[in-house]
């Protein structure tokens, strides 16, 4: 019998799967873009993650636990994003969590301040950049656009 977990999907909606997950769904969740939740959509942490990691990643800070402050996921985005203060601060505290654990590499061979100048996420990049990024362009606030999939935010900005 395959073991049955719950996840939260880009949309915000609790969703039962069984494992091994699909290629495409693992694929997702790996990228962090899937949350592992309980049934009632309450964060999930396998005993072995609460205790905390000893060694810090060689690129940066550790990734904030579960628990931390939003101000300790901010400077973490600073940080390992390489975001801007104000950028971190417009940011929800669910969205910080949503960053990815490493940051993404630009695409198409583009440095990371080319694509910084750009101000566009790329494509794949996480739900909670596009928020910032809509947000930021004025077309409605980040908790309307929280609202959409990552998929709307990039049709309405393109």
């Amino acid at each position: 019998m395959a073991e049955t977990i719950y996840v939260r999907g880009e949309g915000g909606a609790v969703i039962a799967m069984d494992l091994p997950l699909p290629e495409s769904i693992q694929e997702r969740y790996d990228r962090g873009l899937l949350q592992r939740v309980h049934s009632d959509g309450s964060p999930w942490a396998p005993a072995a993650a609460q205790t905390p990691a000893a060694d810090t990643p060689p690129d940066g800070p550790a990734r904030p636990g579960a628990t931390a402050r939003k101000p300790e996921w901010a400077a973490w985005a600073v940080a390992v994003h390489a975001m801007s203060p104000e950028e971190a601060d417009a940011l929800t505290l669910a969205q910080l969590k949503e960053l990815p654990e490493e940051p993404r590499e630009p695409v198409d061979g583009a440095t990371a301040a080319q694509a910084a100048a750009t101000g566009r996420p790329a494509d794949d990049a996480p739900k909670a950049e596009w928020v910032a990024f809509v947000a930021k362009s004025g077309r409605m606030s980040a908790d309307d656009a929280a609202n959409y999939t990552r998929e709307d935010l990039i049709d309405l900005m393109s």
